[in-house]
């Protein structure tokens, strides 16, 4: 079986495309918020033009390959693998010119759980490879609307990948972090290196808020994102984003070192 093969073959029997876990109904909830304009579903986008719920609809299906069909309204989603792995191979692109260019990358997360370890592979790698790897503003505090009101959270780097927790909650440096969707740790991380007037990112790589945030700014944004957050393929189609891949973002972690290993391997950057 060929590379590519087997990587589709381990994108379906773990569940990361194909028929995924995230449910129909909470996808077409998550679009009819974006389309208007609720912040929880922007992740820090500002649209260039409005969204109508059945655009955003049509768009997901474009890029994701769930069900256009209004009427389909349950069960479960499903991703396309073949879009998946196009993705990666665009993404693997990025990740080439960045380290062709020697630009710094500042890479986050909102989902550490799961994908602490993906994007910590691609550090690593980058690292090596002569690129400097960011870690702006740790220790500083941002206050984040969650479900549970107004927290405080601390922005802290594990391995080299942007994550919050909530203060006061564990030691820095220790994993896991918080689940978030907040476009604010980029912009703390981003504003704190023009305040210090350390070289700014030229790649940023991550999900949820980080890529949105971050492309949104202007900068160049690559990340994953699962088909129940439309906002990355929305700030991909208007060209806020570069590169989104879709899959499912909440699978066990281990799942998603071989996309790691075919990440680089594509971007010439194994080891």
């Amino acid at each position: 079986m060929s590379e590519t093969g087997a990587l589709r073959a381990h994108l379906l029997a773990a569940r990361l495309a194909g028929e995924v876990a995230t449910a129909r109904e909470n996808s077409l909830r998550r679009y009819r918020l974006f389309a208007a304009c609720d912040p929880r579903a922007l992740l820090g986008l500002d649209p260039v033009r409005s969204w109508g719920s059945r655009e955003v609809l049509a768009l997901m299906a474009e890029r994701c390959g769930v069900s256009a069909d209004p009427g389909c309204v349950s069960g479960p989603d499903v991703i396309d693998p073949e879009r998946t792995l196009a993705a990666l191979d665009a993404f693997a692109g990025r990740l080439r010119a960045a380290v062709r260019r020697g630009v710094p990358v500042l890479f986050g997360t909102g989902h550490p759980g799961a994908l602490l370890g993906f994007y910590a592979g691609l550090a690593a790698a980058m690292s090596a490879a002569g690129c400097v790897v960011l870690t702006p503003a740790q220790g500083r505090c941002v206050d984040i609307l969650t479900r549970f009101g107004l927290r405080t959270h601390r922005l802290d780097y594990v391995r080299g990948v942007a994550l919050v927790r909530e203060a006061g909650g564990g030691r820095p440096g220790r994993e896991p972090g918080a689940h978030s969707h907040s476009p604010l740790p980029v912009r703390l991380a981003l504003g704190a290196l023009a305040e210090s007037g350390e070289p700014l990112p030229g790649l940023v790589v991550g999900d949820h808020g980080w890529v949105c945030g971050a492309g949104q700014l202007g900068f160049e944004a690559i990340g994953l994102a699962d088909s129940d957050d439309p906002a990355p393929f929305v700030g991909e189609a208007e060209g806020t984003v570069s590169v989104v891949v879709p899959l499912d973002d909440a699978v066990r972690s281990s799942h998603y070192r071989p996309l790691t290993r075919y990440v680089l391997k594509r971007a010439c950057l194994s080891q």
